[in-house]
């Protein structure tokens, strides 16, 4: 088995069922022979023993008046495809097929715990995801929203069956939203994709085959209406230029190299990255918060949502494509800002980047302060930086609050033991890039004052003479946010806009091509093939 398949539980026989392989039948008149074999059928696993020891092995599924309940979860099974789930896991015509075709107790009481096996396999898989992400990827740290096993078996033994079952998909509208993408990419690819790759770029204001080979394309994927054109008209631009939204690009409508390869990314690919997008959504679904903080790491942009409503939003810059400096994806509590703040540089930082300055030359990198484990500034003339190595050096390293410390003049808090956080930054010019990936981990905003505004004027009746009284104070000061919003820090290469269109990203950091691989090998089917 793969190891990033969530781990099957652990094998232990019932006394039961001990009992019954042991034991001649002859000896046990009182138990049926599909209570044995129940009892057997259920013993390798903790959760199905106990609970139809609990229920004296009777059945839920199989009996002549279940025929509803059967119904219900057959139905929800049947449509996992949707999903992008494994189907084959709780394959649904299997099932039915294996009901139709019992001819003993024993082949009734197998069927029976095979369909409550799969009702777990299907709910812990739907509502919080099929993979363990840190199995994966060790800087997706999420914390997932497990069911428990007796929770989802009492709901079918006395529950709202259906009510349930529908109750387990992630409700964010984004969820739906690729679901239908997903069918309709699938449907696309059915009828032969986007057409042939573009191999030109054509200019505006061009005409020909060029141009007619990119109307097509645009018209199958959608983001022009069936033209005769063969000329690169404005219609044509405005075409290019909401393509280039869609993907984040400079949006010139104008057919640039990073364009061109975009457009010639094909339908299979796409549909790749939205049944991530889908898996990374059940990995989410947990309250986020009526006002939340949302950072997509491929986006390269920072937003504050409220009510479901983006109310601001700014670049961002996110951690350098190097494995010990990607940006973690978690979620957390923003509880202060700092003001003015000094920069204690991490000890990674330190001893990789700066120590060997040091060495050569003790005055390097002056706009630090070196400081000893008790905050003290130590003189760089009283060390020998060459007798140190990056285990044993001993000192700290600091910037005091300026205008170009490397954390600007603000920095947003939500601790963390991966000490990452949102700052400002003096290094402006960044944000005009349109891959974004530079820091050391943390995530600089391009407009962190009104950020802070924006956050603030939850609790201030004037959040901007609030933030710049701090700030002309000169003094490093923390600003309480006096409710915590919830910070997610996500990375989706497929995700909806506003009006339900749908966006993709690159794959900066290749995480989601893992997640691909690895859903494949739970039995994700790529390509829509999963009927």
């Amino acid at each position: 088995m793969p190891r990033f398949l969530r781990p099957r539980r652990k094998a232990m026989p019932c006394a039961l069922a001990l009992m019954l392989a042991a034991a001649p039948l002859s000896a046990q008149p009182q138990i049926s022979p599909f209570a044995q074999t129940v009892a057997i059928a259920a013993a390798k696993d903790d959760a199905l023993s106990a609970f139809y020891a609990k229920r004296n092995y009777q059945p839920i599924w199989t009996a002549a008046d279940s025929a509803e309940r059967r119904a219900i979860l057959l139905g929800a099974l049947s449509r996992a495809a949707d999903h992008g789930l494994p189907v084959q896991r709780y394959d649904a015509r299997a099932l039915a097929e294996a009901l139709r075709a019992a001819r003993t107790e024993g082949d009734r009481a197998r069927i029976e715990v095979r369909m409550t096996r799969a009702l777990l396999d299907y709910a812990h898989d739907l509502h919080s995801g099929v993979l363990e992400p840190k199995k994966i990827d060790s800087t997706i740290v999420r914390t997932l929203p497990r069911l428990e096993d007796a929770q989802v078996l009492t709901v079918a033994e006395a529950g709202d069956l259906a009510g349930f079952l529908g109750s387990l998909a992630p409700t964010a509208p984004a969820y739906a939203q690729l679901i239908k993408a997903k069918i309709g990419i699938e449907r696309q690819i059915a009828r032969g994709g986007w057409g042939a790759e573009l191999t030109s770029r054509p200019k505006p204001g061009s005409s020909g085959d060029a141009v007619v080979a990119l109307r097509d394309r645009l018209v199958a994927m959608g983001y022009l209406s069936l033209s005769a054109s063969r000329d690169y008209d404005a219609e044509i631009q405005r075409a290019v230029q909401r393509f280039q939204l869609a993907h984040g690009l400079n949006a010139d409508g104008i057919v640039d190299e990073s364009t061109l390869t975009e457009m010639n990314v094909p339908p299979e690919q796409r549909l790749k990255s939205v049944l991530v997008a889908l898996e990374r959504e059940r990995w989410m679904n947990i309250e986020r918060g009526r006002r939340h903080i949302w950072v997509n790491q491929t986006d390269f942009t920072a937003r504050i949502i409220d009510d479901g409503k983006e109310t601001f939003v700014t670049r961002a810059v996110i951690g350098k494509n190097v494995p010990d400096q990607r940006t973690p994806e978690f979620s957390d509590e923003m509880e202060y800002m700092v003001v003015n703040p000094s920069w204690s540089v991490p000890r990674s930082i330190t001893t990789k980047e700066y120590l060997p300055l040091l060495k050569k030359n003790p005055n390097a990198a002056g706009h630090l302060k070196i400081v000893d484990s008790r905050g003290r500034v130590v003189d760089r003339g009283s060390i020998n930086f060459g007798k140190y190595t990056a285990a044993n050096f001993p000192f700290a390293m600091r910037q005091p609050p300026s205008d170009g410390n490397a954390l600007g003049l603000v920095k947003f808090m939500f601790p963390n033991q991966w000490n990452i956080y949102l700052h400002d930054t003096p290094s402006k010019s960044l944000f005009q890039r349109e891959v974004r990936a530079f820091s050391h981990g943390c995530v600089r905003l391009g407009d962190p004052f009104d950020f802070a505004y924006a956050l603030l004027g939850a609790q201030s009746d004037d959040p901007v003479g609030l933030f710049q009284g701090v700030l002309k104070s000169g003094r490093e000061q923390a600003i309480k946010l006096e409710q915590h919003v919830p910070v997610h820090l996500v990375y989706f290469t497929a995700f909806p806009g506003p009006k339900g269109e749908m966006n993709y990203r690159r794959d900066i950091y290749g995480r989601d091509a893992a997640i691909y691989q690895a859903l494949i090998a739970a039995g994700v089917a790529p390509g829509g093939q999963q009927g």
